[in-house]
């Protein structure tokens, strides 16, 4: 009997201990903000903390039955009651903290691909402001050639007038040198005329 009370309060000690385990765990899940290999590890240490405390509620409750007197069978059996309801407990704790894991995941990755687009979004405004730069640059560029063309375009018009205004006074000198030619021909071969 007497190693039967030895036993039955470590097994108590050693619910009481996973017990303060899973709470402080849930407490460290639920507090946490990350990296995401963290929660996945004490996510882990909790799932065992769980296992290790449904084997040791089996032994308690494997002790309870086999006591001799009802009276402590009936109380010690109560007590594993009340282990597997707190351990029920826990593990809707368990389950929120696991929800709480996943959505911290959920946000960490949206955080991730938020600071993908906002990265992308400054390379593409990069890339506006030069290929805007560009195109003022090249804007400028035909505007200084518009008033170069335009400069030759009054050249030519004036160039093209002057070689007119050349050709008919070629013209009008060779004219009159041939009237003179002629005028000096009539007098000489012709004086009666």
């Amino acid at each position: 009997m007497a190693s039967s009370d030895v036993h039955l309060r470590i097994c108590e000690q050693e619910i009481l201990k996973y017990d303060l385990e899973i709470k402080a765990l849930i407490q460290d899940i639920t507090g946490s903000t990350g990296p995401q290999s963290k929660l996945t590890e004490l996510n882990a240490d909790l799932k065992k903390s769980f296992q290790n405390l449904r084997l040791r509620i089996q032994d308690f409750e494997q002790i309870a039955m086999e006591q001799d007197k009802e009276s402590d069978k009936q109380a010690l059996i109560s007590q594993v009651e009340g282990h597997r309801k707190q351990m029920l407990r826990k593990m809707t704790k368990e389950d929120l903290a696991q929800t709480s894991s996943d959505i911290t995941e959920n946000l960490m990755s949206i955080s991730r691909m938020m600071a993908q687009q906002v990265q992308q979004s400054e390379e593409t405004m990069t890339s506006l402001a030069t290929s805007s730069r560009t195109i003022q640059e090249t804007n400028e560029e035909f505007k200084t050639m518009t008033g170069t063309i335009r400069l030759g375009r009054k050249l030519i018009t004036k160039y093209n007038r002057r070689e007119l205004t050349d050709k008919l006074l070629i013209f009008l000198a060779l004219a009159l040198f041939l009237a003179t030619v002629l005028y000096i021909l009539k007098k000489r071969l012709f004086p009666f005329l």
